[in-house]
């Protein structure tokens, strides 16, 4: 694996990190059920599209062509999508859940590029 691959995959790491932390933050040290319900969610995307990254970095290895732009996609979008209901759910600010769609189109995104990068082949 080259140094790019390499910083994606130890970025998808830390981004599993953080949403496997509040995820048990939200399921032991907070009382209030929005907030709780927050950090779930915001915790399970986080994490879902952490390993995304990993499935594009191996598709990517397979000549699946713009695989890397789809992990881009997942890392960004997971990231903004799950840190701003974290920021929500743990200070309260209204306007933060309005980023957290555009989170949720990076994603969306990221999982269209990796479908496209699947069947397709890098010219060799």
């Amino acid at each position: 694996m080259t140094a790019r691959p390499r910083a994606l995959a130890a970025l998808a790491a830390a981004c599993g990190f953080l949403a496997v932390a509040a995820g048990a933050f939200g399921a032991h040290g907070i009382e209030d059920p929005t907030a709780k319900s927050l950090l779930h969610t915001g915790g399970e995307y986080g994490l879902i599209h952490a390993l995304a990254v990993f499935a594009a970095l191996f598709v990517e290895g397979q000549g699946g062509r713009g695989a890397r732009v789809a992990a881009w996609l997942f890392l960004v979008g997971g990231t903004v999508f799950a840190v701003s209901l974290y920021l929500l759910a743990l200070t309260g600010v209204r306007w933060l859940g309005a980023i957290t769609p555009v989170g949720g189109l990076g994603m969306l995104a990221g999982w269209l590029v990796l479908g496209f990068a699947a069947v397709s082949e890098r010219a060799r």
